[in-house]
């Protein structure tokens, strides 16, 4: 499993639908350097059963991702049409209706091979034949993207298991509690405790304490 932690995030330009109902092309997490945050992540397939709970887990609290200037962009091995056709179809018949953040659609599974997150991978037979083996779908990953476009967290879950987006929403309090104040975060930091000084003086306080 690579480590993109201080990478800058691998590129694309692929189609997505964006508003719960626009299919767009050459979408890019380039558009939000310099503006905001990404919380991009993974999920294995549309129309299954974890990740409707995790994508509306999402949309439930987007105003808390979008009152800390992050952007959240979902991304599965389905096509854009799929992607708008579960949008489309209500929660009660198994459909993620009223989501309105961008789901990208990575078909060619290019993306999820450069975010490691593929569960399997290519080869050739002896006659020069592209298969695919293992399964053709992602790991649950999630990636936190800052302004400038470098990784500085990941997670990668197995697709059984769902993800916390109370997690993911302290993950990102620690990382702009660093940068506006310079002091880092300890073990169950959560917004509103106590830090730590980088320094030895600063940790033996803490500890002391």
């Amino acid at each position: 499993m690579a480590v993109l932690v201080g990478k800058k995030a691998p590129s694309f330009k692929t189609d997505a639908v964006t508003n719960g109902n626009k299919i767009v092309q050459n979408f890019s997490l380039y558009q939000y350097i310099g503006k905001k945050y990404v919380l991009f992540y993974f999920y294995p397939a549309d129309f299954t059963f974890v990740c409707p709970t995790e994508i509306l887990a999402f949309q439930e609290r987007i105003k808390e991702f979008e009152d800390r200037n992050v952007a959240v962009v979902g991304c599965s091995v389905d096509s854009a049409f799929s992607h708008w056709k579960w949008l489309q179809t209500e929660l009660r018949e198994g459909g993620i209706k009223g989501v309105k953040y961008p789901l990208v659609a990575d078909l060619s599974k290019t993306i999820s091979e450069n975010y490691d997150v593929l569960a399997g991978h290519y080869d050739y037979t002896e006659d020069g034949q592209s298969v695919f083996h293992g399964v053709p779908q992602s790991y649950r990953g999630l990636f936190l993207i800052d302004k400038e476009g470098t990784v500085r967290h990941q997670l990668v879950n197995d697709m059984p298991l769902g993800r916390s987006v109370d997690e993911a929403l302290r993950i990102i309090d620690a990382l702009q509690f660093f940068e506006e104040n310079g002091e880092v975060c300890p073990a169950n930091w959560k917004k509103g405790d106590k830090a730590l000084k980088p320094t030895q003086e600063g940790i033996s306080s803490y500890l002391s304490d």
